[in-house]
């Protein structure tokens, strides 16, 4: 299994069965990915191999020692070694190809995004709106 970052700067391996993923819905996750929540995985160190690009990542650490690892051409986030552990995280969205794994775990739901809601009722398309007028349309009237 390969991954790589947004602009292909930063490109690693993993050897062996991919586990499956989980999402961490903290606040902290929230702020690293814009997003609702961080989907990731953890790999042995042994199994993850940097192939390119480590030169390119810039890392930023809370008093908390909460890490975030950057690229520092196009800011998608990059796998690093987590705490104290022989364990890598791997963030999911940067692994190409089909993974033959899923999300089992959600945590720090207590503190999830209040708009974090299930949406299986939301307009669901299968590529980019008709036009950003269309897609500003969608957003004015659907509520799921």
């Amino acid at each position: 299994m390969q991954g790589e970052c947004l602009c292909g700067a930063v490109k690693f391996e993993i050897a062996g069965e991919l586990p499956n993923l989980y999402q961490c819905h903290c606040s902290l996750c929230r702020k690293a990915t814009g997003s609702n929540a961080n989907a990731a995985t953890l790999v042995h160190q042994e199994n993850f191999k940097w192939i390119s690009g480590q030169e390119n990542i810039t890392s930023f650490q809370k008093a908390t020692d909460y890490r975030s690892d950057f690229c520092s051409v196009c800011g998608s986030p990059t796998p690093n070694p987590l705490r104290n552990s022989n364990l890598m995280w791997i963030p999911a969205g940067l692994l190409t190809g089909d993974i033959d794994a899923e999300i089992v775990v959600h945590f720090h739901m207590a503190s999830s995004a209040s708009w974090d809601k299930d949406s299986e009722h939301c307009i669901r398309l299968e590529a980019d709106p008709e036009s950003i007028n269309s897609l500003n349309e969608m957003l004015q009237r659907t509520r799921c």
